[in-house]
């Protein structure tokens, strides 16, 4: 199937980009730039892996996301929350309705590239804290996408049922360079360790018995 991936940077959709490679044809990579803290630490990444497979690399700025929605997560917020990424105060990282926006949008640049899927790194750990990731919002959006598009275009979660931990496994036997991504949501030179992320990124490299390359502050 030719399919386009939405690969932020992180190691979960760089992930999912890899494992594309293996089932899929990939027409193009996509990367969102909205406005968060870590847009400008992700998405270099996302274009290197993109470089590595030989894929189109495509970057769509919606400037409209930070001027317009409340999250701490974008540069008009207010401080990236540290802590436990399934404490109460992980909410405020949440940007309302993102993926169902940058799903939308990918719709239609993939079918008018002549795409067949779009691929999304969605999993189960996400779930606590972010409501469009979960299979319950997945499902419908992609009965809405398939239905509201020619080429009936599949949205393709093969993460929606995993554990970072897992996609973590997954990368591994792909031959990922984990070093290669990003995952702080604070954005600054290197990784903090503290927030959200950064502690589910070590925690998911421990649970899966791999050593964590990433540098943190």
């Amino acid at each position: 199937m030719k399919v386009v991936v939405l690969v932020s940077g992180g190691m979960d959709s760089v992930t999912a980009l890899h494992h594309a490679a293996k089932n899929h044809e990939i027409v193009a990579g996509l990367s969102f730039d909205y406005g968060s803290k870590h847009n400008g630490r992700e998405i270099p990444f996302a274009e290197w892996h993109c470089e590595q497979l030989g894929v189109r690399h495509q970057v769509m700025a919606l400037p409209f996301i930070n001027a317009h929605f409340q999250s701490d997560l974008l540069k008009s917020g207010g401080d990236i929350p540290e802590g436990h990424y399934e404490a109460d105060n992980m909410k405020q990282t949440v940007v309302p309705f993102r993926n169902g926006i940058l799903l939308s949008i990918a719709a239609g640049f993939a079918e008018s590239i002549g795409a067949e899927g779009l691929v999304i790194a969605a999993h189960s750990g996400d779930h606590a804290i972010y409501p469009d990731c979960r299979e319950e919002f997945m499902r419908p959006m992609a009965e809405a996408i398939a239905a509201g598009t020619y080429a009936d275009l599949q949205i393709i979660r093969p993460f929606i049922d995993q554990r970072k931990e897992d996609i973590v496994s997954v990368g591994a036997e792909l031959g990922v360079d984990f070093s290669e991504t990003w995952s702080c949501y604070k954005g600054g030179e290197l990784h903090c360790g503290k927030c959200g992320t950064c502690v589910e990124r070590k925690e998911a490299f421990a649970i899966a018995g791999v050593e964590d390359p990433t540098v943190y502050s």
